[in-house]
């Protein structure tokens, strides 16, 4: 049986987690794309689509994702696909968008890191409109890139902070990448008013995860599983209130956990650690948000107060308007009164 074929409980006996307002917070672009979109993407571009199955272990999903690039190497095709991501968000319960977004892969065709996010930006203040979701960025570096790269990224970011930017990632194999290796860059970012968002506690264990507190001064982790194997580190994440952005799925498909069943964030969230739910890498692990969601009620055995407070955590724990926050706090209260 796959994650997703048992998700569906009783529709006459649980609220509609659709109708949950929630935030995405841990959502790389070009892995948001639709299946059928990226056949047609590449069938416009002459070539064969990216086999986005079957990959086994982090190296063979990371050159997969690279592979989703070919198909946007139009420059109409980034439009299609932020319009899509933000049509799909909607139809999931999305209030508050957080994209991950990585301006190098466009930096050619634009000319550099910030004409590429000021392109990005602009299509996603369009579709965001169209659709009524609320967005920022989160331009993420690559750790396997160098510091030189993790720098330019950073003052990319600074230079859009309040203006669509909101947050600076850090991405790709954790192993033989220690986050203490972008301390500079992230010093950038926090300088400029950007939270500090990177990837830790998946591929290497807690320590990846105090390392991002310590050095890089995280307010969010995403990922961070892993600080389960230490009992200090979830005290220390639970008395700070520093949220982690957990992806289920991806967990299990990229062997951080074994199998769905074995996933650590019920024991997070009953030690008192904030943790929203998010979908990662849709086209490479299936589902989206509202099928991550459905999956932890019906396999972790998430209630509707537990799946209530992560999607108020994927709201009030970033830097989403003031007014939006205020209508999703509204809304989930409602939504748990119903």
């Amino acid at each position: 049986m796959t994650l997703t074929e048992s998700l569906t409980p009783d529709a006459a006996t649980v609220r509609d987690l659709q109708a949950l307002p929630k935030g995405h917070l841990h959502l790389h672009m070009e892995a948001a794309m639709r299946p059928g979109t990226l056949v047609d993407l590449s069938g416009a571009l002459g070539i064969e689509p990216v086999v986005t199955s079957g990959f086994s272990g982090f190296t063979a999903f990371s050159e997969t994702y690279r592979g989703l690039l070919a198909a946007m190497d139009h420059p109409d095709h980034l439009g299609i696909l932020m319009d899509q991501i933000f049509e799909d968000q909607a139809a999931e319960g999305v209030a508050y968008l957080e994209l991950g977004v990585s301006p190098r892969f466009y930096a050619e065709r634009y000319g550099s890191l910030e004409a590429s996010l000021a392109e990005m930006l602009d299509l996603a203040r369009s579709a965001s409109a169209t659709h009524g979701v609320a967005f920022g960025f989160m331009p993420t570096i690559d750790r396997t890139a160098g510091l030189e790269n993790a720098i330019e990224v950073a003052r990319a970011a600074a230079r859009f902070a309040g203006d669509g930017v909101v947050s600076l990632g850090l991405a790709a194999d954790e192993r033989g990448f220690p986050c203490a290796d972008f301390a500079e860059a992230f010093a950038i970012g926090r300088a400029a008013g950007l939270q500090s968002t990177p990837h830790a506690g998946e591929l290497v264990g807690p320590e990846s995860v105090w390392e991002a507190i310590d050095i890089l001064g995280a307010d969010r982790i995403l990922h961070g599983v892993r600080a389960v194997e230490d009992p200090e580190l979830v005290a220390l994440l639970a008395e700070r209130g520093i949220p982690l952005d957990v992806c289920p799925t991806s967990n299990v498909l990229l062997d951080v956990v074994a199998e769905i069943g074995e996933h650590p964030l019920t024991v997070l969230l009953d030690a008192g650690v904030r943790c929203s739910i998010n979908a990662d890498d849709p086209i490479l692990f299936g589902p989206d948000i509202l099928a991550e969601y459905e999956l932890c009620r019906s396999s972790l055995g998430m209630s509707d107060e537990q799946l209530a407070a992560c999607a108020w955590t994927s709201i009030e724990t970033t830097l989403a308007p003031a007014d939006v926050k205020a209508a999703a706090k509204a809304a989930i209260d409602g939504w748990l009164a119903a």
